[in-house]
């Protein structure tokens, strides 16, 4: 069974958290839902879900990987947070599970753990993504060693297929 955290605050989009939360759960794996902060956090369309820790509260050490989803707002606010980054980071190091979708490149740009990978985004931030190094590729999802990414919620049953088989091998 795997440890995945999801990090996510205000902002994240609805279905980019959801899908990925249960699907984890329903194979077996623990999902948690780590947060800036404990109260709860609203999506973009108005949902709310309490996160099960802070980041200061945890160890990227405890975890088999980690799910950014989107939505503009949310990693924009991740990626200016330094124990996000760190979190993101150490988990690319250990080349345990980095999944992203949409907007969520951000966060990995500023993790520093896209230059040389193959990725993709929400086009928006395709130049973002190259900029910082990323070779990007217009798929539903990329598989890059232990970087995952896809560009948008229609793109989720792609990605949770390439994550659930990461996480098995």
């Amino acid at each position: 069974m795997a440890k995945i955290a999801i990090i996510a605050t205000d902002g994240f989009e609805e279905a980019e958290l959801l899908y990925p939360f249960y699907r984890l759960k329903e194979a077996g794996h623990e999902s948690v839902i780590i947060s800036l902060g404990r109260r709860p956090i609203s999506g973009k369309f108005g949902y709310e879900i309490k996160p099960t820790f802070r980041i200061d509260e945890v160890s990227a050490n405890d975890y088999d990987g980690v799910i950014i989803p989107g939505g503009t707002k949310n990693p924009d606010h991740l990626r200016r947070n330094k124990d996000i980054l760190n979190f993101v980071h150490t988990i690319d190091q250990q080349h345990k599970l980095v999944g992203a979708i949409c907007h969520a490149g951000w966060v990995l740009i500023s993790s520093k753990v896209i230059k040389e990978k193959r990725a993709t985004s929400y086009f928006a931030i395709k130049d973002d993504m190259i900029n910082a190094g990323a070779k990007f590729e217009d798929l539903s999802v990329v598989v890059d060693g232990n970087l995952i990414t896809s560009r948008t919620p229609d793109d989720l049953p792609d990605f949770m297929k390439e994550v659930l088989k990461f996480i098995r091998e």
